[in-house]
C-alpha cells in the first residue's frame, strides 16, 4: 500500500459538469481532497419556439477547453492530471458526422418539439420505457435524422460528443446517458424495436459502463493544456447520477434528496423500479440502480412568497419538532406527477396565518410531508425503504427544515458533504467504479 501511495502523490483527477449555464471542473487527491476549481460561463440555449431549445456544440467545447485550461493552472505544484471524467445534461442529443463534425445545434434536455416522432416510438415501445416521450433521447435523435443530408451519421448525447472531443475518437457513451436513447441498461444491449426506429445511415452509440476508459486525451490537445498524454478519458455519467456519487450513496437504501427548485428523490436499490405514470426509472449503479422521482413542489413554491434571505431569516424562529397545525400541498400550479400522479391536484395552501413565519413553517412541513410520501411511493413500488438521506440543493443549507424532515421522515437527515456534481465526476475519474 505504500508503494501505492507514492504512485499517486502527484496525481489529480479532473471532474467535469457540463450544465445549460456554465461549466465547472473539479480536481481531487487520491484521499479525494479537492485540490483545484474552475468555473466558465456559458450562454443559455437558444428558443426559437415554444417548447423548442438548442445549443450550439461548439459552445460547449469553448467552455469545457476554458475550464480545463484554468483548473490546470490552479493545480498545486507538482501536481498533473491522471484522468478525465464528465457528467452532462441527461437527453441532450446531436447528430454528427463520423469524425464528430456537428450536423446542426443539439436538441436540450427539456425540447419537446418531437411530437410526432414520439407517438410512432410509442406504439412499439415497452409502456415503462424511459424512451417514451417528445423529450427523450430517441425522439430527438428520430427528429434530426429528417433534417440531415443523407449520410451517414452519429447520435451522440452532450457528454458523448466532449469525451469525443477530449480523445479524438467518437461514438462511444455510457449507461446512464443512452438510457432515454432506448439503451437496455439490464441486458446491456441495444432493443430490437428500437434497432428496428433507427433511420438507415444513424449510427447509435457504443455502450460502455461510466467510468470504463475511453482512451487517452488527444495528443494535440494535451500539449495545449501542458498536460502529459498519458491521461486517461473515462466514460461519462448525467448530472443527476454525478450529483448522487458526490453526495456519497454507496448502498441500497442510501437516499439522496434534491431540494431545488423542484423536489427530486433518488434512492439505491438492488433491482431497477419503472413506473411511467409517475415518472419513475431506474439508471444502472454499479451492482444497483438508481431509482428516481421528482414532484412539482420544492423550492420554486417558496420562492414565490419570500427571498432567500426571509427564508433563511424566518426559519431561525420555526421549532421544528412542533407541528404547524396546517395540512399544505405546496405547488406552483395545478397537476403533480409524483408521489401522486393527479394531473388535475390543485394547491392547497390555506388557510394563511397572517404571521409570515407561519406560513412558511407550513410550507416547508408540507414540503417534508411530499418527500416522506415520495419516499414511500418507492418502497410501494419495489425500491427499499431510505435508511438515511443526503441532501443537495439550496434548501439542504437549512437546518430548520433539516431538523423538520428528520422528524417527519423518522431516519437520519443530513446535508451532504459534497454536493457538486463536478465532484461527483471527479471520484467516478478517481475510482473507475463501474457505475
Amino acid at each position: 500500500m505504500a508503494h501505492g501511495a507514492r504512485s499517486t502523490r502527484g496525481l489529480a483527477w479532473i471532474g467535469i459538469d457540463l450544465g445549460t449555464s456554465g461549466c465547472r471542473a473539479v480536481a481531487i487527491d487520491a484521499a479525494g481532497r479537492e485540490l483545484a476549481s474552475a468555473r466558465t460561463c456559458l450562454a443559455g440555449p437558444l428558443s426559437p419556439a415554444p417548447g423548442r431549445y438548442e445549443q450550439d456544440p461548439e459552445l460547449w467545447w469553448q467552455v469545457v477547453l476554458d475550464t480545463l485550461t484554468q483548473v490546470g493552472a490552479a493545480l498545486p505544484p507538482g501536481r498533473e492530471a491522471a484522468a478525465i471524467c464528465l457528467d452532462a445534461t441527461s437527453a441532450t442529443l446531436l447528430l454528427t458526422t463520423p469524425d464528430g463534425k456537428p450536423c446542426g445545434p443539439a436538441l436540450m434536455y427539456n425540447d419537446r418539439r418531437a411530437v410526432a416522432e414520439s407517438a410512432l416510438i410509442d406504439a412499439v415501445a415497452p409502456p415503462d420505457s424511459p424512451a417514451r416521450g417528445p423529450s427523450a433521447s430517441l425522439a430527438k435523435l428520430m427528429h434530426l435524422s429528417r433534417q440531415r443530408p443523407r449520410t451517414t451519421a452519429l447520435a451522440l448525447h452532450q457528454a458523448d460528443w466532449i469525451l469525443g472531443r477530449l480523445t479524438g475518437h467518437h461514438g462511444v457513451s455510457d449507461w446512464n446517458n443512452a438510457l432515454k436513447l432506448g439503451y437496455d441498461t439490464e441486458h446491456l444491449r441495444w432493443p430490437d424495436w428500437v434497432s428496428a426506429l433507427i433511420p438507415d445511415g444513424i449510427r447509435l452509440p457504443h455502450v460502455v459502463a461510466p467510468g470504463d476508459p475511453i482512451g487517452p486525451l488527444d495528443t494535440t490537445l494535451a500539449d495545449r493544456l501542458g498536460w502529459p498524454s498519458t491521461v486517461q478519458v473515462l466514460a461519462g455519467t448525467t448530472d443527476s447520477t454525478a450529483a448522487v456519487i458526490a453526495a456519497g450513496a454507496q448502498q441500497p437504501g442510501d437516499a439522496v434528496t434534491c431540494l431545488g427548485s423542484t423536489l427530486v428523490l433518488k434512492i439505491l436499490s438492488e433491482r431497477p423500479v419503472t413506473a411511467s405514470a409517475y415518472g419513475i426509472y431506474s439508471h444502472r449503479f454499479g451492482d444497483a440502480w438508481l431509482v428516481g422521482g421528482a414532484s412539482n413542489s420544492g423550492g420554486a413554491v417558496l420562492r414565490r412568497y419570500f427571498s432567500n434571505a426571509e427564508i433563511a431569516s424566518l426559519s431561525l424562529g420555526i421549532d421544528p419538532e412542533r407541528p404547524s397545525g396546517l395540512d399544505y400541498y405546496p405547488l406552483i400550479g395545478t397537476g403533480e406527477r409524483f408521489p401522486r400522479n393527479d394531473p388535475g391536484l390543485a394547491p392547497r395552501l390555506s388557510p394563511r396565518p397572517s404571521e409570515p413565519q407561519d406560513f412558511l413553517h407550513g410550507l416547508l412541513e408540507g414540503i417534508a410531508r411530499i418527500e416522506a410520501e415520495g419516499y414511500a411511493r418507492l418502497a410501494e413500488l419495489g425500491a427499499p425503504p431510505p435508511r438515511r438521506i443526503a441532501s443537495i440543493g439550496g434548501g439542504a443549507a437549512n437546518p430548520t427544515w433539516t431538523a423538520m424532515r428528520t422528524q417527519i421522515l423518522g431516519i437520519p437527515v443530513m446535508s451532504a458533504e459534497h454536493q457538486d456534481a463536478a465532484y461527483g465526476a471527479a471520484l467516478l475519474a478517481l475510482t473507475r467504479k463501474r457505475l
